[in-house]
């Protein structure tokens, strides 16, 4: 398929800038695949649709603070520093994106914090933007990650500054393994009580990890989609979730990846014989239409982007035509979308 049948007019006051008071009462539409029939629910609803030994499996990767601001040494130069992936815990050596970009060199040094709490040597360069840094810290690991909590902010994908409220909002309640640049949104709709009702009924509920990166928002360049190469995200299935997903199947109940990260790990990882193996490395998964699932009966993920990785998972499990009408529905019945917005239940 083509970059640009994913193209669609989306009126800027339809972005979420904000969250809902409460998690769980976001807008849900409900969609069903067979029947096309569209329902307008609000998302605590959710619980009228799955019964006892249905499995939500959800992603519990936790975002860190990954942007820093700092100085290069001599200049004095302001510079932002966007840490995208550690590459190496003992030697403090990190993938980075600074910016701007065209100063900054190899063997520069980078100063971060009012009293230079953390100082970075730039040792290679890797893309336009992209840099290897190695952090010349000498104290203990732990220590070295409490300063970037301390010195970072989160790194919130919307088009206004960040706020108090964002540094809890911007996680799901599921997050707990610290690692990803940018949240799996459809989870942050489960609020507490909702997860305590779906128990009480009987839901199950697993987990995966996918740290999520910053591939799922950069620009796709290619307008032929089966030549873009998506970036590399760390992913880990446990054997518990994976036996716990394949007796739930084989019992013939629901399985729901709550997210299109999560729909994108258990793609990335799966059997001959259509079950889920565990997993621990990297995946580069890219999935867009046609395409056809082997996991998930079901998948709760928000309103995307126009050509965007998100949208293009989400079409390729719907229906190319039919994502097509059901975002023209969302649009005219002012669903909100991207990070904050509404979410939709695909079944």
């Amino acid at each position: 398929m083509k970059l640009s049948q994913f193209n669609f007019e989306l009126p800027p006051e339809l972005v979420a800038t904000h969250p809902q008071p409460n998690r769980d009462e976001s807008r849900l539409m409900v969609i069903d695949k067979k029947t096309q029939n569209i329902e307008h629910k609000t998302f605590k609803e959710i619980i009228e649709y799955f019964d006892d030994g249905d499995m939500f499996i959800t992603n519990d990767t936790k975002v860190f603070p990954a942007r820093l601001y700092g100085y290069k040494e001599k200049t004095g130069a302001r510079i932002e520093v966007f840490l995208l992936r550690e590459l190496n815990r003992e030697t403090r050596l990190w993938d980075v994106l600074v910016n701007p970009a065209r100063k900054i060199r190899i063997g520069n040094k980078l100063y971060f914090g009012e009293d230079d709490e953390l100082v970075a040597e730039v040792i290679d360069n890797t893309t336009s933007r992209g840099r290897t840094l190695r952090f010349l810290f000498d104290g203990p690991y732990e220590d070295f990650r409490a300063v970037i909590a301390k010195l970072g902010e989160t790194p919130l994908p919307l088009d206004r500054d960040v706020e108090p409220e964002d540094k809890e909002r911007y996680q799901t309640i599921f997050a707990k393994n610290e690692g990803g640049v940018a949240a799996p949104t459809a989870g942050m709709h489960f609020s507490r009580e909702l997860i305590k009702r779906l128990e009480i009924k009987g839901i199950d509920f697993s987990s995966i990890t996918l740290h999520t990166g910053l591939g799922n928002f950069r620009n796709i360049e290619v307008e032929d989609l089966s030549k873009h190469k998506m970036d590399s995200e760390q992913m880990f299935i446990s054997k518990y979730t994976s036996n716990a997903v394949n007796t739930a199947k084989n019992n013939g109940k629901k399985i729901v990846a709550v997210g299109t990260t999560v729909m994108k790990a258990m793609e990335s990882s799966v059997s001959i014989s259509r079950e889920l193996k565990p997993f621990e490395g990297w995946t580069n998964q890219f999935i867009f239409p046609p395409h056809e699932f082997s996991i998930a009966d079901a998948m709760i993920t928000n309103f995307h982007m126009p050509k965007s990785p998100m949208m293009m998972l989400t079409a390729s499990y719907l229906d190319y035509d039919f994502l097509k009408e059901v975002y023209k529905i969302a649009i005219k019945d002012k669903y909100k979308f991207f990070t904050y917005g509404d979410a939709m239940l695909i079944k």
